[in-house]
């Protein structure tokens, strides 16, 4: 097979190797624009795992490259006077200057052709090969060749950075966190040598403007940051090496191939700083190429595998730098957080480290901050741990207004679809008393409408009358009576997606018995939907009415707090979303004229609710989708129900538009959440894609959000905070007297 691989970097130089040693009959050649003893940058990370990856490949290369790393397993951040140490990482640097002698010698020993200084400026030119490789970086010039193919998009993020040296000696991967008059300066700081270090200066844009340094001084910028960062250095020195400063890309393709061109690395995707380095993902991408075109009938095949085998691997990596990079550019979101918090904050930023993933690396680094956790709460909890344990965050107390939840678990409200004539019945009482008996410390019945024409269905639940009411009650007394959960419910009003069948009956319009809908302005929900009328002002008092007959009603009842809801575009969404208001009157146009009504209704609600029970909003953070109510609308809007009262922002996102696409995943919501809390001071709720305790306890403890409700994890096991408590070692005592005999089984069936 003859290949061509345009970029001589470690990628480039390391897919060589593992092709040559699949079969040394292969005429390859890389193209490199620079000289041999050229290289940027100065060191580069391997985690244990890939380290593992790059033996298997190349015992050979892999040996040399081993003899060369500086090791480390902690990380050490630097914050407000304090340097908190954390064990068990598990990491290895070495110079890039090395990494790319070593690939170079290996790869001329087994007959590569390397022509350095020889740039290719015509990919076609070199296109009668086999194979094809882009291993040519962030500004490559084989995936602008055929961008219409690959579909790339390139994000170009807020923040600068720059990447210096040092021959300061580091015994850990070092974060630190400086401010001055200009900003907030953050260090990146990682040994590759003896003697010798990389570190990467990060800050925002005001920070970097207000510091008063271009892009291209070096020297000044060297002179400048050995100032903030003096205390680090201990009278060390920065060097510089064509050290810019410059702003981080994010690069995704639609496609990393076409017709027999290939990317990899660099020019098929990037992955920020903060979680690892581009060369291990570019030899990881390499390993994966390498092992697709081994055996392969076609080399289309084997791109073809390559991709959808990698892909997974690389999305799931680019969605937790981006969370990690996210993070930095919002520092100074943290930076009032006690140094025990932040520290956790920071170092479970890309939410793939978690709280119990942290135990298993550093025992005491947990067992401190779930103490301080404890003692910042103010609050003593019910439960006891075992002896040599401590209460993990979940199980802390939480109190919003007169309300004391034993616990920061929620039963998210969950739609069940089972009503008649809006009435609640015994699946309502097993449903919601199961999950009170399995020991959530909150459970939120489902939307529960207002008005017979707010359901979303016929069988959706409705408060608007004393049979509800009375139905409702019976299950709230159940709930007390019967368990230590507190119970709210969620009022809502479907707007204009109301009348439509059971989920289960295939959903979409009612053909039969169907009623009218209404929405801010005369857009219907898809197509095929009902136009729901556009509301006047008689129809907006109908609605806050009776928004505030049902949380009468619900007060009757005895629900110990309300839930409005202003989400996944039912009504008071609607209102919320320029994608469904279009109105031109003063309760449309900006976020202020779209949010009148809903505010309005929640003044109302929150008028004849008790004061001494709490009340809480939904919302959708996002629409999802441009042009559509975003995260900054999100926070705006949190800030203006703070002011009027609101104890907690319940937030979710989507369900706004028919055409959004929401970029799922696993607590793919809690940023939205973290937001919130952190920016505007409310306290949030965090829901979506939660599914185990290790999340719930990681989002608790990073202050990412004060309670977490679970929804699916709650319908696979209504028992599911009993279970974890059992796992994490709490006292038994949430179980009641009627299961105790079973608290101590762990396993029923092997």
């Amino acid at each position: 097979m003859k290949v061509h691989i345009v970029g001589g970097g470690p990628g480039g130089l390391y897919l060589a190797i593992l092709l040559k040693r699949q079969d040394p009959a292969h005429d390859i050649t890389i193209w490199e624009r620079n000289r041999p003893d050229d290289t940027f940058g100065f060191g580069v990370v391997f985690s244990d795992r890939t380290q593992s990856h790059l033996a298997s490949a190349d015992p050979e290369s892999h040996g040399a490259i081993t003899e060369s790393f500086a090791q480390w397993d902690a990380i050490d951040v630097h914050y407000r006077g304090r340097t908190l140490r954390s064990h068990g990482h598990g990491f290895a640097g070495l110079s890039r200057k090395r990494l790319l002698g070593i690939l170079y010698d290996r790869a001329r020993e087994l007959g590569v052709r390397v022509n350095f200084r020889d740039e290719v400026t015509d990919v076609e030119a070199v296109r009668d090969a086999d194979l094809v490789v882009g291993a040519d970086g962030l500004n490559s010039l084989v995936r602008r060749t055929y961008e219409t193919a690959f579909s790339p998009t390139l994000d170009v993020r807020p923040n600068r950075y720059v990447w210096l040296g040092s021959d300061k000696s580091l015994d850990a991967f070092t974060f630190s966190f400086r401010e001055n008059d200009a900003g907030l300066f953050m260090l990146h700081a990682y040994q590759f040598a003896k003697a010798e270090s990389t570190f990467i200066v990060e800050c925002d844009e005001a920070t970097w403007r207000g510091s008063k340094l271009a892009v291209e001084d070096e020297a000044a910028t060297i002179q400048y940051l050995e100032g903030v960062f003096a205390a680090e250095l201990e009278g060390h020195r920065l060097v510089g090496n064509r050290s810019r400063w410059i702003q981080f890309t994010t690069v995704k393709n639609a496609h990393w191939s076409h017709e027999n061109v290939v990317l990899i690395g660099d020019a098929a995707h990037t992955a920020h700083f903060s979680i690892g380095s581009g060369t291990k993902l570019a030899m990881e991408d390499v390993i994966a190429l390498a092992a697709s075109l081994k055996g392969a009938p076609t080399v289309r095949a084997a791109l073809e595998r390559y991709e959808s085998e990698r892909r997974p691997q690389t999305d799931s990596i680019q969605r937790a730098a981006q969370c990690s990079l996210e993070w930095f550019e919002n520092a100074r979101r943290y930076t009032g957080l006690d140094p025990v918090r932040f520290n956790f904050s920071l170092l479970t930023r890309s939410l793939r480290v978690t709280h119990e993933n942290l135990r298993v690396r550093d025992a005491a680094v947990i067992d401190e901050a779930d103490r301080w956790f404890v003692e910042a709460s103010g609050e003593t909890p019910t439960l006891k741990p075992t002896e040599g344990t401590t209460v993990p965050p979940m199980f802390v107390p939480f109190e919003l207004r007169g309300m004391r939840l034993e616990n920061r678990v929620v039963v998210s409200p969950m739609c069940q679809y089972s009503a008649v004539d809006g009435v609640p019945n015994e699946w309502h009482l097993v449903h919601l008393g199961s999950r009170a008996i399995g020991g959530a410390g909150l459970v939120i019945a489902e939307m529960t409408n207002v008005s017979p024409e707010g359901r979303i269905t016929p069988g959706c639940a409705g408060l608007w009358n004393r049979p509800q009411m009375e139905a409702w009650r019976r299950v709230v007394e159940f709930v007390h009576g019967r368990s230590r959960s507190k119970i709210g419910i969620q009022l809502a009003h479907a707007g204009r997606k109301a009348s439509t069948e059971l989920p289960w009956r295939g959903g979409g319009p009612l053909k039969e018995g169907a009623w009218p809908v209404i929405g801010p302005s005369a857009v219907p929900w898809a197509k095929g939907y009902p136009v729901p009328a556009a509301m006047d002002r008689t129809a907006m008092d109908r609605i806050r009415d009776a928004f505030v007959a049902s949380t009468r009603l619900a007060d009757e009842a005895g629900f110990d707090l309300v839930e409005v809801h202003m989400a996944h575009g039912y009504l008071l969404s609607a209102f919320l979303s320029p994608l469904s208001n279009v109105r031109t009157d003063e309760y449309g146009g900006d976020l202020a004229g779209r949010a009148r009504f809903p505010l309005e209704v929640f003044d109302a609600v929150r008028r004849v609710w008790p004061e001494s029970k709490p009340i809480s909003v939904r919302i959708s953070a996002t629409d999802w989708e441009a042009g559509g109510f975003d995260d900054d609308d999100a926070v705006a809007l949190s800030r203006m129900l703070k002011e009027r009262g609101v104890d907690l922002v319940d937030v979710s996102s989507g369900g706004t538009s028919a055409t959004a696409r929401p970029q799922y995943g696993r607590l793919y919501q809690t940023p939205f959440a973290d937001r919130i809390r952190n920016e505007v001071g409310v306290a949030t709720m965090a829901v979506g894609a939660i599914s185990t305790y290790d999340d719930v306890n990681t989002i608790l403890l990073a202050g990412r959000a004060d309670l977490v409700a679970l929804a699916r994890a709650h319908l696979a096991d209504p028992y599911f905070v009993l279970h974890s408590a059992r796992e994490l070692g709490v006292a038994d005592s949430l179980w009641p007297d009627q299961y105790k005999l079973a608290a101590s089984v762990r396993h029923l069936v092997k």
